[in-house]
């Protein structure tokens, strides 16, 4: 009987632990789930290999070495004539409403700068679009100040333009009466329109608006004699237009923890939006639901005459022509041609890449090192920035749902590829099928408008976009996925190869010519991942080349023509010559570059000399035997062995 009174207490032990055990298991799993929005990447690939940390191979520092050609460039934006400052009795006030993402905004917000001291106007605050407070966003911020620094903006221009915050109170009872002239200039306008057309009726009114929708208003490229206003368009761009101190700490957070353990990175931005696809017809480098997404897209645009060609295009014609992006796997076949390693730290750049995840899978395969700014940051860091927002109904704009009977009918009259067939009949349509601003697709022909939730999305972009263009400019080296889009607006990635060439001309920068190196892709369409020693030399010495001269002058030749700031030499930069010439920097600049050159350590210094010995010994013989060995880069295999 005491035998079996012990065995109840012990079963009756079991189970109040395994009760417990339970309660425990499920705490810790709930506790953990709340915990991921605050955990963060802070250890790379091969930081987990003590040998590695501080240490690459004699080729990868090469990888990272700057142009020594470029170096003599200098950037150089000050005012070199008669200049003088902007009087307060002048010819008015100049008001702006900007529409546009990332790029176009910054563009805009250049060509206004220019355009009031041209017409020797006050110009207020110009208001973006996109991030007003009826796009949803949080009371503290004014449109600007979402993005950019107010008080550094106006105090850094004030020798060039006089920027107020707000019309005068009279003017602004007159705005809200529309009683002022507004004006909705073309992208490329001449200064002669402004001075012909817009002038007179400044001067008669005192105020006037302009409307703002191409990404620019002023045409990029000035005659001669008015050099001093692309002058000033650089001192805008990469001088007065800072981004507020909460983004400009949580960049300089992310650049941290990217260069942790001393090692560099590169930044790539896949330039893969919805619009520059539709707009130059790649929608069949994609499938299902992307394919018709872009094609839709194309459809509008043809219809609103923003593009004359036909719908359907081939679009691996227009790939060879150039016309359609580099897709994230060729850039991780160039990247492995070039001989970076694979834990290469790499950053994806771009609050849109149209594809998803999906379409980064084999350069995630490549280089596990691939990281955007949701694995540098956790939410809490990432959601600060959105400030105190007030919630808004996710069923603002619910597509309508369907009965069984027009279910059937739709399964059984659903037309061919490329729209996908809705979900059968008899199964249920889950809530995560609807959600999403692809979620119309199987079942309307039109996309909705887009919702509150939409539009703060849009808003909250803009944010996203800054970090990545800080992250971007920063970065050793920088590669482009699809500058020069061919829409003739301005785009992420030139704005940055713009802003890098000004600052440090002889930073990594690619600009690659993808016409060429489609080709060469499909000189060895079957042996991608195994290419021959010619294909990879080829592909080597192209983006090589494309580093400095050569490709220079294919950005002047395609860039600046859309875009001023995307290549602002020589008007914004200046040359160190010991010889002399008319571009020649002043003695300041000269001797600020001696003193940090100076400042560079003797630990810096030694191992690039010592890296210098090694490549003078390394014989051709060694050479050869280092390249049978690279499997990443040069050797050519039997992909059946």
């Amino acid at each position: 009987m005491m035998i079996r009174s012990k065995i109840k207490w012990f079963a009756l032990g079991c189970l109040v632990l395994s009760f417990l055990s339970l309660l425990v298991h499920m705490f810790v799993a709930n506790t953990s789930a709340e915990l991921v929005q605050y955990s963060v990447m802070t250890r790379f690939i091969e930081d987990l290999n003590v040998d590695v940390v501080g240490k690459q191979s004699v080729r990868s520092k090469r990888l990272w070495k700057k142009i020594k050609p470029l170096e003599v460039l200098q950037p150089y934006a000050n005012p070199r004539s008669n200049y003088p400052d902007p009087i307060e009795q002048n010819n008015g006030f100049i008001y702006a409403k900007i529409f546009g993402q990332f790029e176009k905004i910054r563009s805009s917000i250049c060509d206004l700068v220019a355009i009031s001291r041209l017409l020797n106007a006050t110009l207020v605050i110009p208001e973006i679009q996109e991030s007003t407070s009826s796009k949803g966003i949080s009371s503290e911020f004014k449109s600007f100040s979402y993005l950019y620094n107010e008080e550094h903006f106006i105090s850094s221009l004030k020798n060039d333009v006089i920027i107020v915050k707000s019309l005068p109170p009279m003017l602004k009872e007159a705005r809200k009466r529309k009683e002022i002239t507004s004006f909705k200039p073309k992208k490329a306008a001449s200064p002669d329109y402004y001075i012909k057309e817009i002038l007179p009726e400044l001067k008669k009114t005192k105020v006037i608006g302009l409307v703002i929708i191409d990404g620019g208003c002023l045409q990029p490229i000035l005659s001669s004699k008015l050099v001093e206003y692309q002058r000033l368009r650089c001192r805008v761009a990469f001088h007065a237009l800072h981004f507020r101190p909460e983004i400009l700490s949580l960049a300089h957070l992310m650049l941290k923890r990217l260069r942790a353990s001393g090692q560099p990175y590169l930044a790539y931005h896949p330039g893969l939006v919805r619009d520059s696809l539709a707009h130059q017809g790649c929608a069949e480098l994609f499938q299902d639901v992307h394919t018709e997404l872009i094609q839709y897209r194309r459809a509008q645009m043809i219809k609103q005459k923003i593009i004359h060609d036909k719908l359907t295009v081939d679009s691996f014609i227009r790939k060879f022509n150039g016309s359609c992006p580099l897709m994230p796997e060729e850039v991780g076949l160039l990247f492995r041609a070039m001989g970076y390693p694979s834990t290469t730290r790499i950053y994806l750049a771009g609050s849109e890449t149209f594809g998803g995840q999906r379409v980064m899978i084999p350069l995630r395969a490549m280089y596990t090192n691939l990281v955007d700014r949701s694995n540098l940051c956790n939410k809490y860091e990432l959601y600060k920035l959105l400030g105190n927002e007030s919630p808004l109904s996710s069923n603002s704009n619910p597509i309508p749902t369907k009965t069984s009977k027009q279910l059937k009918k739709d399964w059984a009259e659903a037309g061919p590829r490329p729209r996908p067939l809705p979900p059968p009949p008899d199964r249920p349509i889950y809530q995560h099928e609807k959600e999403g601003w692809y979620g119309w697709v199987a079942e309307k022909d039109s996309e909705p408008d887009p919702s509150p939730v939409d539009l703060r999305n849009k808003a909250h972009r803009l944010l996203w976009d800054a970090l990545d263009y800080v992250v971007s400019v920063e970065a050793d080296a920088f590669f482009p996925g699809f500058h020069n889009d061919g829409t003739g607006l301005p785009d992420f990635s030139s704005l940055v190869m713009g802003h890098r060439l000004y600052e440090m001309a002889s930073a990594i920068t690619y600009r690659p010519d993808r016409k060429y190196l489609a080709n060469l892709f499909n000189s060895t369409i079957d042996h991608h991942y195994y290419p021959n020693r010619t294909w990879t030399l080829a592909a080597r010495k192209h983006l090589n080349n494309s580093l400095g001269e050569e490709g220079l002058e294919r950005q002047l030749s395609q860039s600046k023509p859309v875009s001023f700031l995307s290549h602002p030499i020589p008007e914004c930069s200046c040359t160190i010559s010991k010889t002399g010439g008319k571009n020649v920097c002043p003695k300041w600049i000269e001797d600020s570059l001696i003193k940090s050159r100076l400042q560079e350590t003797d630990d810096n210094e030694q191992p690039d000399n010592d890296e210098t010995d090694e490549q003078e010994t390394y014989s051709e013989e060694e050479s050869k035997k280092s390249y049978s060995q690279s499997l990443d880069e040069d050797v050519e295999m039997d992909p059946n062995d």
